[in-house]
């Protein structure tokens, strides 16, 4: 892994629409959640259009990702193999978006409250780790603190404590290495966002590893992991990638919520 997530997302010069993904929801709670579209240049094309349209899906960038991949797999129209590569990476945009669209309207029909206060000053403390115990914990909870990505060096003493815990968490999956037989991926609260080059801060993005010679294979639906939690500032080229790692024992799809 050469970036996390959250380090990683940048602006494309394929153009989204001027609306912003994260446009507040007016009017009735049920009014449908509009995706903002893609526009593709039309001299984007070959090897730089398929690297761009890898890029993008490798950043979990799916609303932009999938209009380049359509480009690319009408390209290679006439290349089975190529075709049904490009065809994997297509559904899984598909299935990623129609599930954020639909998490999104469900936020719209149920707002929540404002978000947690995790400063210094506000937050509240884990508790120390327990032999034997699992900690059950959302994604938000576990990375409570405010963190500076640029300098690091902040994570609070009571988070480096539960490094080796047994953890819980409930999130959605970006895969960060293919689109099927997946080894590796990045947990997040919500794909929404992602969807749209918006990722959650370094803190409230897990990097996934599967035990060796295990796959997974991708779904746009919530799922549980559970493993070994790693706390520790990850660095490539200089650069902080990830502060929380699992090596998961158990990877199952979530319960509906209630």
């Amino acid at each position: 892994m050469k970036r996390s997530l959250a380090a990683v997302l940048m602006l494309s010069s394929a153009v989204v629409a001027a609306e912003p993904a994260t446009k507040p929801v007016t009017g009735a709670a049920t009014r449908p959640v509009e995706l903002p579209k893609v526009e593709v240049p039309s001299d984007l094309t070959g090897a730089q259009l398929a690297t761009r349209a890898q890029q993008a899906f490798n950043r979990g960038e799916y609303a932009l990702a999938l209009p380049l991949l359509r480009k690319v797999a009408a390209e290679a129209e006439n290349q089975p193999a190529k075709l049904a590569s490009v065809m994997e990476r297509i559904r899984v945009c598909e299935k990623a978006l129609a599930s954020a669209k639909a998490e999104m309207e469900a936020k719209a029909a149920n707002p929540q409250t404002a978000p947690a206060d995790n400063t210094a000053e506000a937050r509240k403390p884990h508790p120390a780790p327990t032999d034997g115990k699992t900690y059950d914990l959302t994604i938000q909870a576990l990375g409570n603190f405010e963190y500076d990505q640029e300098k690091g060096g902040n994570i609070p003493a009571d988070v480096q404590r539960l490094s080796g815990a047994a953890i819980r968490l409930r999130g959605y999956m970006i895969p960060m290495d293919q689109a099927e037989n997946i080894t590796q991926f990045a947990l997040v609260p919500s794909l929404f966002a992602c969807c749209f080059g918006q990722p959650p801060s370094i803190q409230h993005t897990i990097v996934v590893n599967c035990p060796k010679g295990k796959a997974v294979g991708y779904t746009a639906d919530e799922i549980f992991v559970e493993g070994k939690l790693t706390v520790k500032e990850k660095k490539d080229d200089g650069y902080i990638i990830s502060v929380f790692e699992m090596e998961v024992s158990s990877v199952k799809l979530a319960p509906p919520p209630g």
